[in-house]
C-alpha cells in the first residue's frame, strides 16, 4: 500500500506544481529551460505512474469498502462515452475545446467519477477519488493563473468530428479489448 500511495503522491504532486505555485514553475522554466523542465516533470510523473501500477495489486488486497450494484456499472459505461472524445479534443482544437475550456480536465472528472461508481475497492476508491479531487482543484486553479499554450493539431473544420469519431473508436477499443488487456479487468 505504501508504494501505491507514494506513487499517487508523486504523480499527482508533480501535476500540482502549477496549482500550488505557478510562479515557481515559471521561474524553474526560466532557470533550466522549457525542455529540461518538461523532461524532469515527465520523469517524475512516469516514476509516480509506475509506482501506482506496481503498488496497486498490494493496495487492492486492502479489501472492499462496498460492492456497487450492477445498475451503477451501467451508468458508469454511459458516463465513460465522452471521456476519449474530450481527451482528444484537448489536443485537436475546435468547438469542443472552446465550449468546455479544458476538455482534458473534464475527461479526467468523467473518468474518475464513472470508475468510482463501478468500483468499491479501497485502492480503487483512493485512485479514482484522488484523481477526481485533483481534476476539480486544477480546474479551479486554471482560472486563477495565466494560460499556457497547449501544443496540438492545427485548427481545422473537421477537428471536432475527428475528436468525436476517434474518441468513440478508442472507447470501443477499451471497452471490448484494451481495458482487460492493460488492466486485467474486463469491462463487459
Amino acid at each position: 500500500m505504501i508504494l501505491f500511495i507514494a506513487g499517487l503522491i508523486l504523480f499527482l504532486g508533480i501535476h500540482c506544481v502549477s496549482i500550488v505555485n505557478h510562479r515557481w514553475r515559471d521561474r524553474m522554466v526560466e532557470k533550466i529551460g522549457e525542455g529540461p523542465w518538461k523532461g524532469l516533470y515527465s520523469v517524475i510523473g512516469l516514476i509516480g505512474f509506475v509506482m501506482i501500477i506496481a503498488g496497486f495489486g498490494d493496495a487492492n488486497a486492502a479489501g472492499t469498502l462496498y460492492d456497487p450494484p450492477t445498475w451503477l456499472r451501467h451508468i458508469s459505461l454511459i458516463l465513460m462515452i465522452p471521456v476519449f472524445p474530450l481527451l482528444l479534443a484537448a489536443y485537436i482544437p475546435g468547438k469542443i475545446k472552446v465550449v468546455t475550456k479544458h476538455p482534458m480536465l473534464l475527461s479526467v472528472k468523467y473518468w474518475a467519477f464513472a470508475h468510482l461508481l463501478a468500483n468499491g475497492g479501497i485502492a480503487e476508491i483512493m485512485l479514482f477519488g484522488f484523481f477526481l479531487v485533483w481534476a476539480v482543484i486544477d480546474r479551479i486553479s486554471v482560472n486563477r493563473r495565466p494560460a499556457r499554450p497547449i501544443p496540438g493539431a492545427p485548427e481545422g473544420r473537421f477537428n471536432d468530428l475527428i475528436a468525436i469519431v476517434g474518441g468513440l473508436g478508442l472507447y470501443i477499443l477499451f471497452l471490448f479489448y484494451l481495458h482487460e488487456r492493460l488492466f486485467g479487468a474486463p469491462v463487459m
